[in-house]
């Protein structure tokens, strides 16, 4: 009785299960139908379990796998173990197109980059602790220096600023005094002027109000004697006879513009003749019909004529005659002074 059991169980099992596998895999069973047939293998004995295939033949393979692994019968808990293992790879097979390593990659990338933004506030803070030092030497300035340029600006020397008044008027000074009445001049006595830091001085000083007996001179004229006599007799020997000559009318008065003053040349560490009361500006002539004659760089033709022959006629009895043309600082009167000069010569422009 044993033996025909086991011919009818090792006999049928096989070919039925090759022609049922043959049918499956044309119709491409699915899983679920192996399912369906392992009740009837349960049925026969457990045999050697088949190895189990790897997942990447798995996924070559396909349905093919599926039909090897049910030509042979195994154990129930080996189906169950095929089940799992091929949902798991359904499963699985979305998953390769999206590969991790180099996702991964960039993201390294992306933590590198916030690092500059973290180094560029640096320097802006670096200004701010250098403009404290720019300040100090900002509030240092230096002013000292100026005095020392000052005592370089010193008038240079000059021998008549040592003069000074002596007990008795000299008689060369009281000889000029006399000339200067018979003139018809109208003269005070002045104190001494000096001033030893410039250099400046007169010693013998007077303020003419005429320069003869109807010409006049205005405002106060301070001047040494010497230049008040040569400036009244160029007034009666010149100037008188050239206003006739011209106008057919006396000279009436003489506006100056300048007589002792206290200062150098115009740009020049030299004294000026002013400084010495030895010279006179001369701004304008009034004739005695009320006409003005104004010294200016374009004068009318007529003045202009008069102004011309004064103004040729003072290069001798002065040894500087400056007026319009010579240079701006004398554009508006005639400069005229006694300066000693080399030879007797004259400097007249």
């Amino acid at each position: 009785m044993e033996q025909p059991l086991t011919q009818r169980l090792d006999q049928p099992l096989r070919p039925r299960s090759k022609q049922r596998m043959r049918a499956r895999g044309k119709q491409h069973v699915t899983p679920r139908q192996t399912q369906q047939e392992t009740p009837d293998q349960r049925a026969s004995p457990a045999e050697v379990p088949v190895p189990e295939p790897r997942p990447e033949e798995a996924q070559k393979a396909g349905t093919a796998t599926v039909e090897q692994k049910t030509v042979a019968p195994k154990a129930p808990d080996a189906a169950n173990q095929l089940e799992e293992k091929s949902r798991q790879e359904k499963q699985a097979r979305p998953e390769p197109p999206a590969p991790e390593p180099p996702a991964r990659e960039p993201s390294t990338d992306t933590e590198s980059e916030p690092e500059p933004p973290a180094e560029v506030p640096v320097p802006t803070q670096r200004p701010d602790t250098s403009e404290p030092e720019v300040q100090p030497p900002a509030t240092a300035p230096q002013p000292p220096p100026k005095p020392a340029d000052a005592g370089a600006e010193k008038m240079l020397p000059d021998p008549r600023s040592a003069d000074q008044p002596a007990d008795q008027i000299p008689a060369e000074e009281v000889a000029c005094r006399e000339r200067l009445k018979t003139l018809g001049v109208e003269f005070e006595e002045h104190e001494a002027e000096s001033n030893p830091e410039i250099g400046c001085s007169i010693p013998y000083p007077i303020v003419i109000k005429t320069l003869g007996k109807s010409v006049a001179i205005g405002p106060a004229t301070e001047l040494n004697c010497s230049m008040a006599e040569a400036a009244a007799r160029f007034t009666a020997d010149v100037v008188q006879p050239a206003a006739k000559a011209e106008f057919g009318v006396d000279l009436k008065s003489i506006s100056q513009a300048s007589a002792f003053v206290c200062r150098p040349r115009h740009g020049t560490r030299k004294l000026s003749e002013h400084a010495f009361g030895n010279a006179l500006d001369i701004g304008s002539f009034t004739l005695s019909d009320g006409n003005k004659i104004e010294i200016g760089p374009t004068p009318p033709e007529k003045d202009a004529k008069f102004l011309d022959a004064v103004r040729k006629a003072a290069c001798g009895p002065f040894k500087t005659v400056l007026g319009p043309g010579a240079d701006p600082d004398h554009a508006l009167h005639f400069h005229l002074d006694l300066e000693p000069r080399k030879h007797g010569g004259t400097f007249c422009q």
